[in-house]
């Protein structure tokens, strides 16, 4: 209980971008759920947001910010969960730290000549893991 209490806290300021995000989007229909200790919130503007202001061609289905994950739609949630764990779980690992490590790997990505989104380490793990997981590529299910 308590080393679930300190990875709470080292978490949470990157759990509250997702937090702050869900908050601003309710009064536009999002909607909040938990599930396996990680806090889900999809539709309504959250899904605007991810369709209409992500850097990915395209949007974004899901992304993680700590222990909250927002999604397009509760599918999307379905289909993803897998992957975003995996982010879940880095960002119990980095902390505060995450969302610039983050955004670092993609640089670094970006700087070496690969996709920023595909190439960065944090993505690679999280598809190599939650693909290995479900049997079938992520990409193949959406």
């Amino acid at each position: 209980m308590f080393i679930a209490a300190l990875r709470t806290i080292w978490t949470f300021p990157t759990t509250a971008v997702g937090l702050g995000v869900g908050i601003l989007c309710l009064p536009i229909g999002a909607r909040w759920q938990f599930h396996t200790g990680v806090i889900e919130i999809h539709g309504g503007g959250v899904a605007w947001l991810l369709e209409n202001a992500m850097l990915l061609k395209g949007g974004a289905v899901a992304i993680t910010f700590g222990d909250c994950v927002l999604g397009r739609t509760q599918a999307a949630l379905d289909m993803t969960r897998e992957h975003e764990r995996v982010h879940v779980r880095q960002a119990h690992c980095w902390g505060p730290f995450f969302i610039p490590a983050y955004l670092l790997a993609s640089v670094v990505a970006w700087w070496r000549g690969q996709n920023a989104y595909r190439g960065n380490a944090f993505e690679i793990e999280a598809y190599r893991i939650s693909d290995a997981r479900s049997g079938t590529p992520l990409d193949d299910r959406l």
